[in-house]
């Protein structure tokens, strides 16, 4: 049997839900967000830290927003507010649900989840995605001052430059590994010793190997085999998973996808709509990953198979991405 599963910002959603949030809670916070993410990227990407997983942004930025008095009942409130889906998404998820056993694997905070399976009437108990509680963390006032002094600080920090190849501090300039040394001591070394440090120890964003994880909590639940997924994702958070299921000979897709996932999967979509989603879903359901392979481009979205993508390739699908979601979403990793 089948089974279909989807990141959810990008192949269904045009939020990216913890970006924005931090945006409206804290000064500055979509800068701020942007100079974590980036951090990630390093820590994941470059040099592969062990215990660290691409999407743990989604950790390292809570106990900052708990300082500027961010709440559960904020953030479902601020999720269903600025839910904005892809055209399409909806009867996809639909149709999808009707074609064979579906899942939605998101490093997305539950709240975010929530509001999306109330507009698209999807299972809840399909969905993989990170836990979170403000309240279980209660934080001092010197503290909560701290932090926001250490938010300012981060602010002034330069964006962590990346180049291409890239497997160490050395090979960055010295503006950014001097950003990455005070990132090191902030997260490792002095929040560890606040009470907010709970939120680096307790949450478990479902991102990098955890959604791997999730792909095969998913099997074990329909019986399926890993040679009998197709996977949709678009970033950094889905490498492992797409990985897993190209060797295993799936359908790993890249939709709308930046340079990482685009190099973990063997498929790329670029499309307006959530609509190649259930075109392809069809195609692999039909004839697993033989039916891809022989699946023409559609009218309105472009498909393709992938061995090692071009600069050019990912120039085009970065932007398109970029087109689609905002620049400011796009450009995250």
């Amino acid at each position: 049997m089948v089974l279909i599963a989807l990141d959810c910002e990008g192949p269904i959603t045009l939020n990216d839900n913890a970006y924005e949030f931090a945006a409206a809670v804290i000064p500055q916070g979509g800068e701020f967000f942007a100079r974590i993410s980036r951090y990630d990227d390093y820590l994941a990407d470059v040099e592969r830290r062990p215990g660290y997983k691409a999407g743990d942004t989604l950790k390292l930025i809570l106990p900052f927003l708990k300082a500027y008095g961010a709440t559960n009942r904020a953030l479902r409130e601020f999720s269903r507010k600025t839910l904005r889906v892809l055209p399409g998404a909806v009867e996809t998820l639909k149709a999808l649900n009707r074609l064979s056993p579906t899942f939605i694997i998101s490093t997305s905070y539950r709240p975010y989840l929530e509001a999306l399976c109330e507009v698209a009437g999807f299972p809840l108990e399909r969905v993989f995605c990170t836990e979170v509680d403000f309240e279980a963390v209660r934080v001092p006032p010197a503290e909560e001052r701290e932090l926001r002094r250490l938010c300012e600080e981060i602010l002034a920090l330069p964006l962590i430059e990346i180049p291409s190849g890239a497997r160490g501090p050395s090979d960055l300039s010295a503006e950014s590994r001097r950003a990455l040394e005070r990132l090191e001591k902030i997260f490792w070394e002095i929040l560890p010793e606040m009470e907010a440090g709970r939120f680096l120890r307790e949450v478990n964003p479902v991102g990098g190997a955890e959604k791997a994880r999730a792909v095969e909590e998913a099997l074990a639940e329909t019986g399926s085999s890993v040679a009998e997924v197709i996977y949709f994702g678009d970033s950094i958070t889905d490498t492992e998973a797409l990985s897993l299921v190209r060797e295993a000979g799936g359908g790993a897709v890249a939709f709308n996808a930046n340079r990482y996932a685009l190099k973990a999967a063997e498929f790329y979509v670029l499309s307006e709509t959530a609509e190649p989603e259930r075109i392809l879903s069809e195609a692999f359901v039909s004839g697993g990953r033989e039916g891809l392979i022989g699946l023409s481009p559609g009218p309105n979205f472009e498909f393709g198979l992938l061995d090692s993508p071009s600069e050019e390739l990912i120039r085009r699908s970065e932007a398109f991405r970029k087109g689609v979601r905002g620049e400011e979403i796009g450009a995250l990793g």
